[in-house]
C-alpha cells in the first residue's frame, strides 16, 4: 500500500512562488510516474504536471507551462512542484498522484492519491 502526503500549500500573492513537495511511503517508489494536479473551487481536477520514472520526460499543461516545474528525488522518495509567477487562477487545492502511465493526464489513470494542499493566491 502506497500512501502520499503533500505539503508546502498557504497563502501567496500574485506573482510570488512557491514550491509543494509530495511524500511517499510504501512500494517502490522509483518505478512510479508522478504528476500533480489540482481542484480549483468549483470544478474538476485537473492536470497540472507530471514526471516520468528517472525524471527523463516531464510533461505540463498549457495553463502552467513555463511557470512550474515539477522534479523528483527517487532517494528520499518526494516530487516537488516549483510553481513561479503564480496568478490568483492558480488558485486550487494541489494533489499528488501515483501511476505507471506515462504521461496520464487523467485521473482514471491514477492509483493513489495524496489528501491535498491548499494553495491559495491574492490578487
Amino acid at each position: 500500500q502506497v500512501q502520499l502526503v503533500e505539503s508546502g500549500g498557504g497563502l501567496v500573492q500574485a506573482g510570488d512562488s512557491k514550491r509543494l513537495s509530495c511524500t511517499a511511503s510504501g512500494g517502490t517508489f522509483s518505478r512510479y510516474v508522478m504528476a500533480w494536479f489540482r481542484r480549483a473551487p468549483g470544478k474538476e481536477r485537473e492536470f497540472v504536471a507530471a514526471i516520468s520514472r528517472s525524471a527523463t520526460s516531464t510533461h505540463y499543461s498549457d495553463s502552467v507551462k513555463g511557470r512550474f516545474t515539477i522534479a523528483r528525488d527517487d532517494a528520499k522518495k518526494l516530487v516537488y512542484l516549483q510553481m513561479n509567477a503564480l496568478k490568483p487562477e492558480d488558485t486550487a487545492v494541489y494533489y499528488c498522484g501515483l501511476t505507471s502511465r506515462y504521461p496520464a493526464t487523467t485521473t482514471v489513470d491514477y492509483t493513489y492519491w495524496g489528501q491535498g494542499t491548499q494553495v491559495t493566491v491574492s490578487s
